[in-house]
């Protein structure tokens, strides 16, 4: 059967939408990647599944490395032929699957920022919170940081998902997978706070069960989350600017300051791997030396 690269392409994304349930995101991506080989493999006279090889591969690859392409990109575009050259084998596209010689780039793995935990304490204690604005941005920070919950995942908050007498609230996350999450007393105490004073001032029809809401009354987005979250910073001076994002890497760091095991925060931050989650050990030993370094007599000090 023939059939052009860029069909094949199409199919692939409707398998991964049908069977593989990856995130929207991640299928922008892939497809976005593999449009970008189309296009290669076309001006080197490559059209059709069957013609695709290693060689091929390797050399549109190296392009992407010469363009100045990070190692995260490099990474994700070697998963993309990885797996659009294996569905094309299992298809019976391909007699062979060159994918499996490409070698997959180490992505460089940068510590997050963090807030400290007084940062932290300062940003949360001296927020203004007057008016229903006010309430729901101090939830929304409360929760993002007492939870390390995703902002994605915040924003997909319903008002049943928290349980109050347990203190926990119900989080689904990527692929569908569902978590139960600790919810601390203070974090709980903003969100009453914000369901009895301030989300029935923005209410409309169409508001559905959403825990947060925009200012107009719909479920809040992760763009505007992320506006809230740099406002509410920018308010607080010696702060470092962060993001939701940064948010959910600070609970995690000071819950291993704190003294929690790796497994526990690997199922509060609802990571699949416990490899993801381990590159906050890297961060709790660069804030020990750094600590070690500015209090001990003999310590390392950085010029």
């Amino acid at each position: 059967m023939t059939i052009a690269l860029e069909d094949a392409v199409s199919e692939f994304g409707r398998h991964l939408r049908a069977e593989r349930d990856v995130s929207p995101h991640t299928l922008r991506a892939y497809l976005g990647d593999l449009a970008d080989l189309c296009a290669y493999a076309a001006d080197t006279g490559v059209t059709e599944p069957a013609e695709l090889d290693v060689s091929l591969l390797r050399a549109w690859l190296a392009r992407q490395h010469a363009l100045g392409r990070s190692r995260a990109t490099l990474a994700r575009r070697t998963a993309a032929v990885r797996a659009f050259t294996h569905h094309l084998h299992r298809s019976g596209l391909l007699e062979d699957d060159p994918g499996l010689l490409l070698g997959t780039p180490k992505r460089q793995r940068d510590l997050p920022g963090v807030l400290t935990q007084d940062d932290a304490a300062r940003l949360l204690d001296t927020m203004d919170v007057q008016g229903p604005l006010g309430l729901r941005d101090l939830a929304v920070l409360e929760v993002l940081y007492g939870t390390g919950v995703r902002v994605s995942e915040l924003c997909g908050l319903d008002i049943d998902d928290l349980d109050t007498g347990r203190g926990t609230v119900r989080v689904l996350g990527k692929g569908g997978r569902e978590r139960t999450v600790p919810i601390g007393e203070p974090a709980a105490r903003a969100v009453q706070d914000w369901l009895r004073a301030g989300r029935p001032d923005l209410t409309t029809e169409n508001s559905g069960p959403a825990l947060f809401l925009g200012a107009r009354g719909g479920r809040l987005h992760p763009t505007s989350a992320r506006r809230i979250v740099h406002a509410r910073i920018s308010e607080v001076g010696g702060v470092p600017d962060l993001s939701p994002h940064g948010l959910r890497h600070s609970a995690a760091t000071h819950l291993l300051e704190g003294g929690a095991d790796l497994r526990s925060v690997q199922e509060i931050l609802g990571h699949a791997s416990l490899q993801t989650t381990q590159i906050y050990t890297h961060v709790s030993a660069e804030r020990l030396k750094q600590v070690h370094g500015q209090a001990h007599p003999r310590g390392t000090r950085s010029e």
